[in-house]
């Protein structure tokens, strides 16, 4: 009697309890106004997924190229701005670290005999390096796109320090992205035709200068914007959650449990990265997809919409990311591919390279596309080079063993006492 007391009594303060079981449930909630007035929680917190390499990732040219073709441009740009179109290889040959040439600055421009054209200078037979005329082509069409692209250059830009928590960035953050956002390396020396009413220069703590953005426009992501183009969302008000696009490898295969917590996140709201988040529970699972919007908008940005991983590690302090944002890459391989060449991890958009129509491509990269197609004509060169080496040195070779062969019979044809 008491056993079956006791199993009815259980019964009924389950039945009791159920409602307030179902109204704290993670997942089971209508999307509000206001999403981040809801702390949720993971079902599975602990997600890792092994990484799984691609090799479709791996073997895009443009953005493995990019750590060659870096200071390529930034060798080519010194060129470029002598007035006499070349200079003498003292000019640079003591700035490799600040141009991150990998090694000695004349054996790197040797290098790119289809970019940079050697000479003996006028004055003590030093080399003077000048722009081969397919690379000269290539300067004047890239800056004619600079200045044809002005205006969406700086929305990048904006767009980049509209994303901070105080929609400002040191002018030092700002020089080390230049190259992924697809910025002249001068942009912030010429401000004044760069830069419009909404930037404004700023004193920052520690002595650190910093740019400043001063604008109440209404900015939309590229979730947001193909979220309106399928009717899901409008003026900044949801129908829907807006999921992210997801990508997977083939060889990537995941549990069960977590394929079920990618789908209930997918269910949650979307946090668009120009929204302010400070009312945000850094450990809910609203700020983990903030977070996944904001490299997300940040990749989008950039030229090959591809960075390395330590350079996005430098933007934490400034744009709010937990301390271990790398794991985010490890969560979402659906969405991030890293790539392990060049000795360093380079964390790739997927849907950029899988969605053509997703993602607007940057003005700047067929132009870059072109400096990587002349990067690659050089070691045809370089290697022609070498053949034609080795078989001049193979003729004179034959050469000389020729003339000995005839002084051997020359000799033998002499009596010994001719040879005395």
């Amino acid at each position: 009697m008491l056993f079956n007391f006791e199993k009815s009594a259980a019964k009924t303060i389950r039945k009791a309890l159920r409602p307030i079981e179902e109204s704290i449930s993670p997942f089971s909630y209508k999307i509000p106004c206001l999403p981040f007035s809801h702390i949720q929680r993971f079902n599975y917190v602990n997600v890792y997924m092994k990484w799984k390499k691609d090799s479709y990732y791996d073997s895009i040219e443009h953005i493995h190229h990019s750590i060659q073709l870096k200071p390529v441009i930034a060798l080519k740009n010194c060129i470029a701005q002598d007035p006499n179109g070349c200079i003498p290889i003292s000019s640079v040959s003591k700035r490799g670290l600040q141009l991150d040439v990998p090694m000695k600055v004349a054996r790197f421009l040797r290098q790119y005999p289809s970019i940079f054209e050697e000479f003996t200078g006028p004055k003590y037979n030093h080399p003077w390096f000048r722009l081969t005329p397919e690379a000269a082509e290539i300067d004047r069409d890239e800056k004619r796109v600079y200045e044809e692209s002005r205006e969406e250059l700086r929305s990048r830009l904006k767009k980049m320090i509209l994303m901070t928590k105080e929609n400002v960035l040191p002018l030092k953050i700002i020089q080390g992205m230049q190259w992924y956002l697809g910025l002249p390396h001068d942009f912030l020396q010429h401000h004044e035709q760069n830069l419009d009413d909404s930037f404004r220069f700023v004193e920052m703590e520690d002595g650190l200068k910093g740019l400043a953005i001063e604008s109440r426009e209404r900015v939309y992501s590229v979730m947001e914007e193909n979220a309106m183009k399928k009717g899901m969302y409008y003026d900044g008000s949801q129908t829907e959650a807006i999921e992210f696009p997801f990508f997977p490898s083939k060889a990537l295969r995941m549990k069960t449990k977590i394929e079920n917590w990618l789908h209930e996140f997918q269910k949650l709201p979307y946090i668009s990265p120009y929204d302010d988040f400070s009312n945000l529970d850094p450990n809910s699972d609203i700020a983990e997809k903030r977070l996944i919007g904001v490299l997300h908008e940040l990749l989008s940005l950039f030229i090959d919409h591809s960075a390395e991983r330590r350079k996005l590690l430098c933007l934490k302090k400034y744009f709010g990311f937990p301390q271990k944002v790398h794991r985010a890459f490890e969560r979402h391989p659906h969405m991030f591919y890293m790539s392990m060449r060049n000795k360093t991890c380079t964390v790739i958009l997927k849907e950029a390279y899988c969605n053509e129509l997703a993602i607007e491509n940057h003005p700047l990269l067929s132009v870059r596309k072109r400096y990587i197609k002349l990067m690659k004509e050089s070691e045809v060169i370089l290697r022609n080079r070498r053949m034609n080496s080795r078989f001049s040195n193979s003729e004179k070779l034959d050469l000389e063993s020729n003339d000995l062969d005839e002084g051997e019979h020359k000799i033998e044809g002499f009596s010994l006492e001719q040879v005395i």
